[in-house]
């Protein structure tokens, strides 16, 4: 059973693939080539999983930060030897600068450790288990690092030490003297293939040099936020584009899969994938700390991958995979512990089967930040987007499972049907566009349909707010996005009913939010959740309430870890971050709440 705190680790990226360090020196996550790959270390969900571990071997003190404008970390451990600096990074491809970044990433693993000071024993443990464990490799030690075999994979980890084989472990320990570094690299191959190639230290050097100003030249170029918090809101930008899979432009919503929304529970989900949920504030958080290519990107890829669905008449699907795959079927791994003995772990997703039809709205909306300024469209997106309207200003009255995928029977959630109203909304306003001026007349008549029912039939007299269904007396903190999205104003009577409603009622003594407090079909019990408290933030600024939404700001943004990464959640009980890392959403509402609150001032 892993234990480690989920906000120990810190990210690596390429912009095709992850992996997951802990402060003391270890590699315990990592997938290749891609996001969704099966893992070669997962000691994040099993003790017995793989991890790559370097450290001293005895350590008083350590301090880590990734490198201005990076995601190269930079871990110093401090001891009674002296003092050693690990430089850790996946590495870019070769002199990639700006857009370009990750185009051509190797897939590579880059590990430096230098003695700054003093004489330091540092301890090398090397323990591959690809395929989420199922794999102990063959090892072999060969001139310039180690060779492993298993399953599928062939991995070539370069080290210019001597390792000790035992197993599926190789080890050694190494004196550093000051000014002395070490430099290592793992990179994996196909089985059937050529072995990967060894690297010698003077190429790990150059190639780490070379990715800190991979880095640093994409974030030169998307340093566009000026304002409060700003360091946040460029690093939230950074993992966004880490999180992204630079050949088709999917954005994953986290590194990682079964990290729990309920220690000890089942909520354990693989978040490895693209939702189309995501969509719309995506975008917004993209125009903030990225640029116009990263959100056109997204958009494409997700038009791509949905396009031939609603040709077929069938609901629009909610999720891809990152290449566009559309068959996510999820399973069980049961050879896995979990973390925390948080079973089961989970690989797939079956959510990708629900109906949810609040994402004709998100796509219309993504649509309408993206082109409403464009002189042309080509035919081809203008048919999809005509069909995406058509099908929000057909399918809105009918009931779905929502945007936080809830178990049970389809019910008539309240954001379903406002999603449902902005997509027509854009739809209207893009219609001299989309050559669809034809449509205005039927789009107007369902618009306002949608806007008469959810004002007749989501408002709650006696709750005294918006309520998550029709006709229910359940609050949810996605009714939170009413103003946000333009439905109605931050300061109408009924919004600042329902956001004072969602502030005392759905959050916690730390000034948390929940989603929801009614049963989702699922035992137990989640956290709160970070991304709806920054929704809380944002809809207060958008009340014209400045103080009480730098509040709400600043308690999501303190359970970020020491190198600034939000999880999903944080545990009621014990204040500790869980739900899958880093991920997205989190920091998507970071961005977006840290402009509202800008703008509002």
């Amino acid at each position: 059973m892993s234990t480690r705190p989920i906000s120990d680790h810190a990210l690596l990226g390429d912009c095709r693939s992850a992996a997951l360090v802990t402060s003391d020196g270890s590699v315990d996550w990592l997938c290749m080539p891609r996001f969704d790959s099966p893992s070669i270390f997962a000691r994040l969900l099993d003790e017995n999983a793989g991890y790559w571990s370097i450290r001293p071997a005895r350590t008083a003190e350590v301090a880590r930060r990734y490198l201005d404008g990076t995601l190269v970390l930079e871990t110093t451990f401090r001891g009674p030897d002296g003092t050693v600096v690990l430089m850790d990074a996946l590495a870019l491809g070769g002199r990639e600068r700006g857009h370009a970044m990750g185009a051509s990433s190797p897939g590579v693993l880059l590990r430096q450790v230098t003695c700054v000071e003093g004489r330091v024993p540092v301890e090398l443990a090397f323990a591959p288990r690809p395929e989420f464990g199922l794999v102990k490799p063959l090892m072999q030690p060969v001139r310039g690092g180690l060779i492993a075999h298993g399953g599928a994979h062939v991995l070539t980890l370069s080290a210019p030490v001597d390792l000790r084989v035992s197993g599926s472990v190789a080890d050694a320990t190494v004196t550093l003297r000051a000014g002395e570094r070490l430099g290592l690299a793992l990179q994996a191959g196909w089985a059937w293939g050529a072995e990967p190639p060894r690297r010698n230290p003077r190429h790990i050097r150059r190639r780490l040099k070379d990715t800190v100003a991979g880095w640093r030249s994409w974030s030169q170029l998307h340093a566009r936020y000026e304002g409060p918090w700003q360091d946040q809101v460029a690093l939230s930008g950074r993992v966004l584009r880490a999180l992204t899979f630079a050949p088709t432009g999917a954005i994953v919503a986290a590194a990682t899969t079964s990290l729990p929304e309920s220690i000890g529970g089942e909520r354990n989900w693989d978040y490895r994938y693209t939702w189309i949920r995501d969509t719309s504030f995506t975008l917004q958080a993209l125009a903030t700390a990225a640029c116009e290519m990263e959100e056109t990107a997204f958009f494409a890829f997700l038009a791509r991958a949905s396009a031939t669905q609603l040709d077929l008449g069938v609901d629009l699907q909610i999720m891809y995979g990152v290449g566009g795959e559309r068959d996510l079927s999820e399973r069980p791994l049961t050879h896995l512990t979990g973390w925390r003995s948080s079973a089961p772990v989970r690989v797939g997703n079956d959510a990708w089967l629900q109906r949810q039809i609040d994402v004709y709205g998100e796509l219309l909306d993504a649509a309408h930040q993206i082109y409403r300024d464009a002189g042309t469209l080509d035919a081809h997106t203008r048919s999809f987007l005509i069909n995406v309207a058509e099908a929000a200003a057909r399918r809105w009255p009918e009931p779905d499972q929502s945007l936080w995928e809830i178990r049970g029977p389809n019910r008539h959630f309240l954001h379903s049907k406002l999603m449902c109203w902005v997509g027509l909304d854009r739809a209207i306003a893009l219609a001299p566009l989309l050559g669809a001026t034809g449509y205005v007349d039927r789009w107007t008549r369902a618009r306002e349909q949608i806007r008469a029912a959810i004002l007749a039939r989501g408002w709650n007299q006696d709750v005294g707010a918006f309520t998550q269904t029709f006709a229910a007396a359940d609050l949810d903190a996605s009714v939170l996005m009413m103003p946000m999205v333009g439905f109605l104003p931050g300061d109408d009577p009924r919004v600042r009913a329902t956001v004072d409603a969602v502030a005392t009622r759905l959050t916690d003594a730390r000034g948390l939010v929940h989603r929801y407090r009614t049963a989702d079909g699922l035992p137990g019990e989640e956290g709160t959740f970070l991304l709806c408290t920054f929704w809380l933030a944002h809809a207060l600024a958008l009340a014209g309430e400045g103080a009480l939404a730098e509040r709400a700001f600043k308690t999501a943004s303190s359970y970020a870890n020491d190198v600034g990464l939000l999880a999903e959640e944080v545990d009621s009980a014990t204040g500790e971050p869980i739900g899958n890392f880093p991920q997205a959403f989190s920091h998507i509402g970071l961005i977006n709440a840290a402009r509202a609150i800008r703008d509002a001032t």
